[in-house]
């Protein structure tokens, strides 16, 4: 049987939604385990002006829980 958790995550990006969605994933994946897919939710920036200074995005991280790991008694 397989458990699939998810987390909600904003990242963000001064180049584009594209490099937000792919640094909130390469920093997620630094910490949780078995990241199993990516769902954007949101997509939105600040504007400075007359140009986009910030792309952010709202992301539904998914990973697999490991059901055979021992926890800490």
């Amino acid at each position: 049987m397989e458990i699939e958790k998810h987390l909600n995550v904003t990242g963000n990006s001064n180049i584009s939604w594209k490099d937000a969605i792919v640094k909130a994933v390469s920093e997620a994946s630094k910490t949780i385990d078995y990241l199993s897919s990516v769902k954007i939710l949101n997509q939105y920036a600040k504007i400075d002006g007359n140009k986009i200074a910030e792309y952010y995005v709202d992301l539904d991280l998914s990973f697999v829980l490991d059901l055979n790991r021992k926890g800490e008694n």
